[in-house]
């Protein structure tokens, strides 16, 4: 007679093992991301990734074919956080101003909270292959977009005459000023929250 498990019973098994390939995952993106924006992407091998979180080389390879598809993934994770995250705020709106200030702060929270992954995006975006390229240039170029159509809400609603092209050139320069953060001398995460918050407001409307 069959003993083989019911599906009710490998579910849970598959659950689990998916749940700790992904922790696992997570950790290896991790470790990578703050090595390579120690030592720049060329400068960092699978193997020291594997080291720094207890993974043997070989093991490596079930989770990366190689350095560049984990460059790969590492860039497009991160750009689809911000597009879905920015998207998310937009969605749940209120007035256009108090958006603005909720998309500031959630980019402002990435930046704090994963300072090595901005730091990698920023020097080794060039690294990437062609279609990671292409797709993590496709989501950056929405999540502006979402920036923008709020920007030129709060300018209309307060009778501005901001042109979408000038729009635009205010969100790109307001992401040069706090994607540079990684590279600020040290200083407490309250206050860089308040301060970079602060120029990101005034940068995005400056002269309105």
């Amino acid at each position: 007679m069959s003993t083989s498990p019911s599906p009710s019973a490998e579910q849970p098994a598959r659950t689990r093992r998916g749940q700790a390939k992904a922790a696992r995952r997570a950790e290896l993106l991790e470790a990578a991301a703050r090595l390579m924006a120690e030592r720049g992407f060329a400068a960092v091998t699978l193997e020291d990734i594997g080291r720094a979180v207890g993974v043997s080389g070989p093991a490596m390879y079930r989770h990366f074919s190689s350095k560049i598809d984990l460059l790969d993934q590492m860039l497009v994770d991160i750009s689809q956080r911000l597009h879905d995250g920015g998207a998310e705020v937009v969605d749940g709106a209120g007035d256009p101003e108090q958006t603005l200030r909720d998309l500031i702060r959630f980019h402002i929270d990435v930046l704090v909270t994963k300072p090595d992954l901005i730091a990698v995006q920023d020097r080794d975006l060039s690294s990437l292959t062609p279609a990671a390229n292409h797709q993590v240039r496709s989501l950056q170029r929405r999540y502006v977009e979402q920036w923008v159509d709020v920007l030129l809400a709060v300018d209309a609603g307060s009778g501005g005459s901001l042109s979408r092209e000038e729009a635009r050139v205010r969100v790109h320069a307001t992401f040069g000023l706090l994607n540079s953060s990684p590279r600020l001398p040290a200083f407490g995460e309250a206050e860089l929250r308040t301060v970079l918050g602060a120029m990101a407001w005034s940068a995005l409307l400056s002269g309105r």
